[in-house]
């Protein structure tokens, strides 16, 4: 399998001003890979929800091991939503009226777009933290598999271990600050999961929620003043304005533990990395299974990465003084 470190969150914004604010990408692309639309045997409609370097990634390890079982035989609609949920709901609206073969979702917008638009068209995602939250399936009933016409690929990173990293890097620390956008779903179930592992080891730990990014600077600052560490999940909105983030931070010279890699490549001290080209081409091969084999996506369990790995960011560690275990390995630029 071709590998790429590309480990860089989701980048999103739940409104088309938090774009404006923090930078985005409109527009959507006609695939180049696979078949004719007119022509090919299957359809596959991708709904990606902005380009983003991870996103990106994922969608192209998705379509190589399509194309590598199917070859012509497989033929691409790849829309981007350029971050605006509204649009991915128009996006996979369209594809469904086409009847489609099946429906890939990247990132938690799309895929809520999709199973709204569809009970019946498979449907498979990456780039999703947690799909029973995703999917409004209540956590008692989750046993890893959707029962629905929907399966995937999750970016999630263990978080019981990047509360052993904030351990291992901060033990001294009093407080933890969770800083995250309190319009996404999975940065919550983040922030509540791992609150309870940072408190096993005794940190008084406080969530800090913007509602978009209007209000990134304000709550960035009160979780400055309040915490000694800040821990940053896999949140799209914070991604997109990592750098007004790390303005705040680097001023008050406070650490920022990432959930994810793009995060911590724009101003964090360390991260678990996982590679995002990987759990593409991992739902790449889960759609072959259910378009050849005719598998049932509602029995097929989600799938993980294989591997997640410490890496730091030597630049924001240098400014702060921080030195690391030899078992991290530095962002590559």
């Amino acid at each position: 399998m071709k590998k790429r470190l590309f480990a860089v969150l989701l980048c999103m914004t739940t409104v088309m001003m938090g774009l404006s604010a923090c930078g985005g990408a409109q527009g959507s692309d006609s695939a180049s890979q696979g078949g004719n639309l007119s022509d090919a045997k299957y359809t596959v409609g991708i709904c990606q929800l902005v380009q983003h370097e991870a996103l990106d990634a994922a969608t192209e390890g998705f379509k190589a091991a399509l194309t590598e079982k199917l070859g012509d035989d497989v033929a691409f609609d790849e829309q981007n939503a350029a971050g605006d949920s509204a649009t991915c709901a128009t996006i996979t609206n369209g594809f469904v009226s086409s009847g489609y073969d099946l429906i890939m979702a990247n990132a938690t917008a799309s895929l809520s777009a999709a199973s709204a638009a569809t009970g019946d068209i498979p449907i498979v995602a990456t780039s999703i933290t947690d799909y029973a939250t995703a999917l409004n399936i209540e956590a008692s009933d989750w046993e890893g598999k959707s029962g629905i016409n929907v399966t995937g690929t999750s970016d999630l990173a263990p978080l019981d271990q990047q509360a052993d990293m904030v351990n291992e890097l901060f033990p001294e620390a009093k407080t933890v600050a969770i800083l995250y956008c309190s319009a996404e779903t999975n940065s919550k179930y983040q922030a509540e999961t791992i609150t309870k592992y940072l408190e096993e080891y005794g940190y008084k730990v406080k969530d800090f929620t913007f509602s978009d990014s209007n209000d990134v600077a304000q709550v960035t600052q009160a979780a400055c003043d309040e915490a000694d560490v800040i821990y940053i999940p896999t949140d799209n909105t914070a991604a997109n304005c990592i750098e007004n983030i790390n303005n705040i931070t680097s001023a008050a010279a406070k650490p920022i533990i990432a959930g994810e890699e793009g995060i911590c490549a724009g101003g964090g001290v360390a991260t678990l990395s996982i590679d995002y080209y990987d759990i593409g081409y991992a739902a790449g091969l889960m759609a072959y299974d259910i378009l050849v084999n005719n598998t049932n996506p509602g029995e097929m369990d989600i799938q993980f990465a294989d591997e997640v790995k410490k890496e730091y960011n030597p630049e924001v560690c240098e400014a702060l003084g921080i030195a690391v275990p030899e078992d991290y390995e530095a962002i590559e630029e």
